[in-house]
């Protein structure tokens, strides 16, 4: 099909429940995404933190291919031999647990707050969640999600909600109630506009937890698998949580999802109580070992711990340059630049030259590289950024003129 085919196809049978970019992509490797007029565009937002190893990773590849010929579905009331050795792989690398498989870090989220209120047995059934939090986009998700323009139209959410400023313990101790059955939150809101929990809050809220007999949960979703300098995000506030959801970079590129629970609150699922059906499939849970594989054996969370301050730098360099510049903030590679004038301009001008980056929170640039980026990926995405904001800033003083 030729570009303005598919475009035409798009608009007449696809929900426009996405602003996509002006491009069609047929060929991703590494950092590198090739579209269909075969320009090439360096990837620093690899599918919202999907692709933490790049597109088409050669370990992920090979373990589809080994397994797609073999066996790519069962039901999950058989036994697959992935499935067990993928449970106990990241059971090794997080905590002592079990786990449920699911497809999406919202499906993660939602058995999550089954979870939570099905151990409440009737008496705590209250969540509470912080403000600009993000944790998907189904109806408990959704209520979770502390954002109201996500939610808006989509009334009457799931009841039992609360909702507090992110990093402000005492606003959210005076949200706790003997009906309060769960907190939940991100140790970095990626969406929210890569906001960082301080150590002192999260170690507090374990504290509160303990003495108050709530369930602690960490949404991983995007923090997870290395993206903040170690293999999940809670490794560097010396708390573990209760629950852990883990999806996107999980899969290598294919769905997966899962919640992690300590084994000593287990037996609070029984049989019949949660399921899905496409979850943990053969395919899947191959992907994701190929996964974990390359994380350990291509020493990605070095890389990570190397690189990601090396980016800010850069970044913070940018900022002495221009003073649109208001912050550089985030954990390993998971770095958000907040601006002082709307950013769409921005990330629309670093995409007509080949830089993918996102905008959040109409100000933040959120910049989430591959995590086996080279330093001279990023000098390079820092070239087109920075040709950017004075392409931008140029206009706008000779708009004010």
């Amino acid at each position: 099909m030729k570009a303005n085919e598919i475009y035409q196809e798009y608009n007449e049978h696809i929900l426009l429940t996405y602003t996509r970019m002006p491009a069609i992509f047929v060929k991703g490797k590494g950092s590198v995404l090739t579209d269909i007029q075969g320009k090439k565009y360096l990837d620093f937002f690899p599918g919202w933190g999907v692709s933490n190893l790049g597109h088409c990773h050669p370990k992920v590849m090979g373990a589809v291919r080994e397994q797609i010929g073999k066996l790519i579905h069962i039901p999950n009331n058989l036994y697959n031999p992935h499935q067990a050795k993928l449970a106990k792989e990241l059971i090794r690398i997080s905590f002592d647990g079990k786990i449920f498989f699911c497809n999406s870090g919202a499906e993660a989220i939602e058995a999550a707050i089954k979870f939570a209120r099905m151990h409440g047995a009737g008496k705590k059934f209250e969540v509470i969640t912080t403000l600009n939090a993000f944790h998907g986009r189904t109806m408990g998700a959704l209520t979770a999600t502390g954002q109201e323009k996500h939610q808006k139209g989509f009334t009457p959410l799931v009841p039992g909600f609360k909702y507090v400023p992110f990093n402000d313990i005492k606003a959210l101790t005076s949200a706790v109630t003997d009906q309060t059955a769960a907190i939940i939150l991100e140790l970095v809101q990626g969406e929210g506009g890569i906001n960082v929990a301080t150590q002192e809050y999260i170690q507090e809220i374990r504290q509160i937890c303990d003495d108050k007999k709530i369930l602690l949960i960490f949404d991983e979703v995007q923090t997870g698998m290395a993206r903040c300098g170690d293999i999940f995000a809670f490794k560097h506030f010396g708390v573990i949580p209760d629950i852990m959801c883990l999806a996107k970079a999980l899969g290598g590129g294919l769905p997966i999802g899962c919640m992690i629970v300590k084994k000593e609150l287990a037996d609070t699922f029984k049989p019949g109580m949660h399921g899905s059906t496409f979850a943990g499939s053969p395919l899947i849970c191959k992907a994701a070992l190929g996964v974990i594989k390359a994380i350990y054996a291509e020493h990605i969370i070095k890389n990570v711990k190397a690189q990601g301050p090396y980016l800010v730098q850069k970044l913070n360099e940018l900022k002495f340059k221009y003073d649109i510049i208001k912050e550089v903030r985030g954990l390993g590679l998971m770095i958000g630049m907040e601006l002082t004038i709307p950013g769409d301009a921005i990330f629309k001008e670093c995409f007509n030259h080949g830089l993918i980056i996102n905008c959040t929170q109409g100000n933040v640039l959120r910049i989430m590289p591959a995590l086996n980026v080279t330093r001279r990926q990023i000098n390079k995405a820092i070239h087109i950024l920075d040709n950017a904001m004075a392409s931008v800033t140029k206009g706008a003083q000779k708009a004010a003129l």
